[in-house]
């Protein structure tokens, strides 16, 4: 019988570590838990400039910007407006925040125990079923910049998607809430 040398051994164990360290971060980043543990940890930093916060939202490239005077304090990838209910384009003001805010035109029906009747519905256009009502989807740490447009948590499909709001991981888009005060001006450029 072959005897291993302890140098082979430690050799094949830090491979082996290596090989499974190096799977479960591939397997991670595939389902989205690399950029969750990532935004976690990056909204967390301690900011080192201080000034008067502003935000700058980049369309073509799917991406928001903290400033803190002339200094960027964060970024996060977005899901701007899709073909037909595109983001404004412009310089604006936050004009409103609301921590637990729900869309006016946009969720679903339920009855009165909750089940949802019919889903995804415009409350503008979608009839409402009987014994139902109407509840609009959940857009935690609203930002409000334009009049029904605003930064807010959101799905993040990697590709525009929204009605016309910008959507943001949780902890960005915490993050932005808390740095922004009415008055924060919002840039978004195309």
């Amino acid at each position: 019988m072959m005897k291993i040398s302890s140098n082979h051994k430690t050799i094949a164990n830090r491979v082996g570590i290596f090989s499974a360290l190096a799977l479960l971060a591939a397997a991670l980043s595939s389902c989205g838990t690399y950029h969750t543990v990532s935004d976690l940890v990056t909204s967390h930093v301690p900011e080192r400039h201080s000034g008067r916060a502003s935000i700058v939202v980049d369309l073509g490239e799917q991406q928001a910007y903290l400033y803190r005077g002339k200094n960027r304090t964060a970024a996060s990838r977005i899901s701007s407006g899709r073909e037909g209910h595109r983001t404004p384009i412009g310089r604006f003001q936050v004009i409103r925040k609301d921590v637990d805010h729900r869309s006016s035109l946009y969720g679903n029906y339920v009855d009165d125990s909750g089940r949802v009747v019919k889903a995804n519905v415009d409350s503008r256009k979608d009839s409402k079923p009987a014994h139902s009502h109407f509840v609009g989807a959940s857009m935690p740490f609203f930002v409000e910049f334009s009049p029904g447009y605003g930064l807010h948590q959101g799905y993040l499909p990697g590709v525009p998607a929204s009605h016309g709001c910008i959507r943001m991981p949780y902890w960005k888009a915490r993050q932005f809430y808390e740095a922004a005060h009415v008055g924060t001006a919002v840039v978004v450029r195309p």
